[in-house]
This record gives structure tokens, C-alpha cells and sequence, in this order.
């Protein structure tokens, strides 16, 4: 009895690792088999007293080597995600683009149209790899545009530990058919998504152009907290889109500077994106929206890549209004996502060593699947005197930048997931505040001491806290918030009308720290049945409304909300977006002024 108990236990971890690792089908029929085929074949040699030890081992070898056999035969399959939810959805009319015509697919109760995997340019491929983005091949016939492009090359994580994460982290884990595939990664990524309202007639829609986060080298424009389909609902155009990451779209090098018509290196993937900001505003109109009133809006990198657009003297006259969440480049040296040319050269030097190649021409014939694996940093965009041709902050004190308005801010805890392996203790606190920010650390650890009481979505607890909550307090401040007070002075002096948020709402899924805003301001929190109330349906409905507002008018304030104070030269105050929403003060404000002092002194 203790083994068939012991084998039943096997056979449920065996179907546990199966699903965590989205094993097809068929390696659960299979699995099954085996589990069965074992048991009997066991109990009939028992029954005949032939179950000796030397056979024994013969048959559990051969057992375990069958189920890793099939563990290994019927792992997921790549494909690209489907553009709705629905099995067999509805196609929608042809709609006539640039490069030809296309139809896309309606969602569950035909309310969004949505247009996806639509190139917007060419493959970047072979002798178009580390080359500015090209125009999109046009095509015969009608392009089906039902499913996600590819997400952009970049280093896929273990399925196993990547579904414990969502156990473990997000908290949205569901055992559910169909979901036994991979997405589909490639090379070939520059594609972009569209949400139509459906049955619109009137005046030409506002768009809201979404640029997804991940450090530039992770992410992909399908996933489902930015998706567009609730947005569109509210009488807005949504669009999302890939573009090449990682050593794909930041790699540097002199040589390709050389070659470049335009003199540029280092800027492939912000390049991408303004190519399909570019394609959107020549065809939108296809889709009834109207080119002159884009928006631009990203989360994290995505938000980084905004405010690189609002300067970018090739975006200027693409978009009216931007949407930035929890990150930027505007302070004199951003601490992250952006990196001095010298830097991104000698980081490029080192991928060829890496390599072992002496020239670029040389790299764009390595497999995309090694390049892909290379040590090296490339997550940072940079002055390449083209698509970005002087230090940010430098374009904000001439005046010279696009945005005609601003919505952003930040979540209470930014930074707690990024520093999740670092040991803080008392002794380490002030050098690992250094490394950030130099020689004001010390006066950084006089803000934030060591054990001082922690945030929660109230700006503090009663309890003390430790060194890595004092850490991460510090950090959200440094690496994220920073940006933001630093955009909104800019703005302010301009005269430019500009929002800030605070984000302290807690759930029971990523709560208030880095992107766990975006299911709410892009009204997906349906997605993940059970791990949002009522309250959190109320704050999303609130957000959705506020970015709706602002992308048609560049003020997020409307009737029946709460009021959303414009910052000005008197008022300072961040909106904060919790069970209650209401204008509060920066709590990082006392802190801010040691990062002054910190980037004055470079």
C-alpha cells in the first residue's frame, strides 16, 4: 500500500511539473500511461513472484528515463498569442494600410476591434541587423493581423520558474486549457497591435501609442496588463508595439556610426519605436483615428523611451500628450536606461571580444539565438547626435521638447523587487546608498536611517523597520521618483500642464510596487479573477477615466472625479491613488534635494 501511495504522490508532482512547465497535452496522456502501464506491469510480476531486485532497478530505470523522455518530446511548442480571447472569433471588415490591406478579429461581445501583429517595418534581419529601421514590405491580398507579432529577441527565463513566479509573486497562476505553448520569439519582432472601438461614428478618435517596459531587454507588446481592449471601449484608439532589445537595439559601435547615412549607433530599439509612432501617425486614419491627437505612454522602460521621444528631434510633430509611469532620462545623469556614448562604445567593443569578431559586419552573422546569451550590459540608450542629439535635461532647459502635456508619477514601493537579493544590514547601509549616489550617502542615510519606519500605502508603519527596508525606500526615490520631480520642474517652468501621481493601493497580487499600476490604468484587473475586489474595480474605473480624459484633452480631470491639481510653482502635491484618492505630499521631497546635490556636484 506504501508504494502505490508513494507512486500516486510521484504521479501528481510528475503532472505539477507538466503544467508549471506548459508540456503539451499529449505529455499528460502520455505521463498517464506510463504511470498506469508501471503500476500494472508491477503488479502482475509481483502476483507471479518475479519482482526481483535486478529487475526492479531495470524497471524504475526505465520508467524514469521514459517520463523524462517524454518531459522532454512534448515541451511547448512556440506560438504567436492570439489577438482575443474568443476561439474562432468574428474578422472584422478589410481595412486598407500603406502597405496593403489587412482584417482583424473582434473581442468576446464585439465591442474592440483588434488589429494585431501588423508590421510596421521591415524585418531587421541579416544586413538590416544594427541598421536604422526600414519601411515595411507591402503585401498581396489581405493580411490576416489575428494574433500577436513575435516578442522581440531576449533571454527567455525557465517555463518552470517562470509559473512558480507567478504562484509565488504575481499570484495569478490558473490551470486552464490552451494555454500549453511559448510565445513565439524572433528576430523578426517589429509589429504592432491596434484596439478599434467598434461602431464609432463621429468625429476621428484620439490614440494612445503604449511602449512597454522591461529594462530594454525584456517584454513584449502582448501582455495582457496593457492590452487595449477596455481603454478602447471608452471612445479612445489604443496601440502597442515591439521593438528590438537587449544587444538588438542598444549595441554601439564606431564601425556602424561609419556606415549609418545618419551617423547614428546605439539607439536601434528608440529608433523602432519612433518608426512605429511614424507608421501610426500616416495610418491611423484608416482606423478612424485621427493622427493629430497621439498620445504617447509607456511603464518603466517604456516610460524612459517616452520621455527619449519627447526629445528626439525625429519625433517632433508625431504625438500631443505623454503618459509616463515610474521611470525617466531627464535628470542631468539618469540612473538608468541611459549611458554615456563612450560608455556604449566600449560596452560594444566588448561584445565583439565576447564573440571573438572584429567587426560589426561580423556580428550580424552570429545567430541570433548566441547573440542573444551575450554577458555584456546593453540595456541603455544613448547621445548618438541623431535620434537623440544632446543630453536630455539639456533639451528641457532650451525649451526644445515635444510634449504638450504630462500625466505621470510612481508607486510607493519601486524599487523592493529589484533589490530582492541584495543583504542590507547597518553596517553595508551607507555603501550601498554610494553606489548610487556617491558622496551623499551619508546625508541620504540621515533622511532614511538604517531602521527607520517603513512605508505602506499610508507613507508609514508603526514598527521599525531594518536596512533593506530603509534600502528600498531609498532606492524607489533614486531610481524612479527622482525622474519625475526633476520632468515636473521642467514642465512647470515652461508652463506645460503636468499631473503626478502616488500609487500606494495594496492587493493580493503585486500590490503597490513596480507596474503594479498598470492592470488599473489600463482596466485589465478582469484578467485575474479573485485577486481584486470591489475596491480595486472603483480605483481602476477612476484611473481609466483620468488616462481616457488625458488623452483627449491633456487634462485628466472630468465630472464626477476627484480633482486632479496641476502642478505649478505653488503647488507640489501628487494625487494619490489608493481606496481614497486625494492630493497629498511627496514623501520623498526631503530626499530629493540630497539627489540635487548629488547631480549638481557631476
Amino acid at each position: 500500500m506504501v508504494f502505490y501511495i508513494l507512486l500516486g504522490l510521484l504521479g501528481l508532482l510528475y503532472l505539477a511539473v507538466l503544467e508549471l512547465s506548459k508540456n503539451m497535452i499529449l505529455g499528460w496522456c502520455i505521463g498517464i500511461v506510463l504511470f498506469v502501464c508501471f503500476t500494472v506491469c508491477r503488479h502482475q510480476l509481483k502476483k507471479k513472484d518475479r519482482y526481483r531486485k535486478p529487475l526492479s532497478i531495470l524497471a524504475w530505470c526505465l520508467f524514469l528515463f521514459l517520463l523524462v523522455a517524454n518531459y522532454i518530446f512534448t515541451a511547448p511548442p512556440l506560438r504567436r498569442v492570439p489577438a482575443v480571447d474568443v476561439a474562432n472569433p468574428t474578422v472584422t471588415d478589410v481595412v486598407h494600410v500603406a502597405e496593403g490591406d489587412l482584417t482583424g478579429v473582434y473581442n468576446a461581445d464585439g465591442s474592440v476591434a483588434v488589429y494585431a501583429g501588423i508590421p510596421y517595418a521591415a524585418a531587421p534581419v541579416g544586413d538590416l541587423r544594427f541598421k536604422e529601421p526600414q519601411p515595411a514590405e507591402s503585401w498581396d491580398g489581405v493580411r490576416s493581423c489575428d494574433a500577436f507579432g513575435p516578442m522581440a529577441m531576449q533571454p527567455r527565463g525557465n517555463t518552470f520558474y517562470d509559473s512558480l513566479s507567478h504562484i509565488l509573486g504575481w499570484h495569478d497562476y490558473r490551470v486552464q486549457f490552451g494555454d500549453e505553448y511559448l510565445e513565439d520569439m524572433s528576430e523578426d519582432c517589429l509589429y504592432l497591435n491596434v484596439f478599434v472601438p467598434d461602431g464609432y461614428a463621429g468625429e476621428a478618435l484620439p490614440v494612445l501609442f503604449y511602449i512597454h517596459g522591461g529594462s530594454l531587454t525584456t517584454g513584449q507588446s502582448s501582455y495582457s496588463e496593457y492590452r487595449g481592449e477596455d481603454l478602447a471601449k471608452q471612445g479612445v484608439i489604443v496601440v502597442s508595439c515591439a521593438y528590438r532589445l537587449g544587444v538588438f537595439g542598444y549595441y554601439a559601435a564606431d564601425d556602424l556610426a561609419a556606415e549609418s547615412d545618419n551617423h547614428t549607433t546605439g539607439n536601434y530599439g528608440l529608433l523602432d519605436q519612433i518608426a512605429a509612432l511614424r507608421w501610426v501617425h500616416e495610418n491611423i486614419a484608416s482606423f478612424g483615428g485621427d493622427p493629430e491627437r497621439i498620445t504617447i505612454a509607456g511603464e518603466s522602460a517604456g516610460a524612459s523611451s517616452v520621455n527619449a521621444i519627447c526629445v528626439s528631434p525625429l519625433s517632433e510633430g508625431l504625438f500631443q500628450y505623454a503618459i509616463a509611469d515610474s521611470s525617466g532620462i531627464v535628470a542631468k545623469k539618469p540612473f538608468h536606461t541611459f549611458r554615456d556614448f563612450d560608455e556604449a562604445i566600449t560596452e560594444g567593443n566588448l561584445v565583439r571580444d565576447e564573440f571573438g569578431v572584429s567587426s560589426s559586419e561580423e556580428l550580424r552573422k552570429v545567430d541570433a539565438k548566441d547573440l542573444v546569451k551575450t554577458a555584456t550590459s546593453q540595456s541603455s540608450m544613448t547621445v548618438d547626435g541623431y535620434a537623440i542629439a544632446e543630453q536630455p535635461y539639456l533639451t528641457y532647459e532650451r525649451g526644445a521638447n515635444h510634449e504638450k502635456a504630462l500625466l505621470n508619477g510612481f508607486n510607493v514601493k519601486e524599487s523592493d523587487a529589484f533589490l530582492l537579493s541584495t543583504k542590507a544590514t547597518e553596517d553595508n547601509y551607507v555603501s550601498l546608498l554610494a553606489e548610487a549616489i556617491g558622496d551623499q550617502a551619508e546625508a541620504m542615510a540621515a533622511l532614511v536611517p538604517a531602521n527607520s519606519p517603513q512605508r505602506d500605502q499610508h507613507f508609514i508603519v508603526d514598527a521599525m523597520g531594518d536596512a533593506k527596508g530603509a534600502l528600498n525606500t531609498a532606492y524607489s526615490a533614486i531610481w524612479f521618483s527622482y525622474s519625475h520631480h526633476v520632468w515636473n520642474r521642467y514642465l512647470v517652468e515652461q508652463g506645460v500642464p503636468t499631473y503626478e501621481y502616488y500609487f500606494t493601493k495594496t492587493n493580493n497580487s503585486l500590490s503597490n510596487y513596480h507596474a503594479g499600476e498598470l492592470p488599473y490604468a489600463y482596466g485589465n484587473l478582469w484578467r485575474h479573477p479573485g485577486l481584486y475586489d470591489a475596491s480595486d474595480e472603483a480605483l481602476s474605473r477612476t484611473m481609466q477615466s483620468y488616462w481616457v480624459n488625458f488623452v483627449k484633452t491633456g487634462n485628466p480631470n472630468g465630472e464626477g472625479l476627484p480633482e486632479w491639481k496641476m502642478r505649478s510653482s505653488t503647488q507640489t502635491q501628487l494625487l494619490q491613488l489608493d481606496d481614497t484618492i486625494q492630493m497629498v505630499d511627496d514623501p520623498n521631497n526631503a530626499l530629493y534635494e540630497v539627489i540635487d546635490a548629488y547631480q549638481n556636484n557631476l
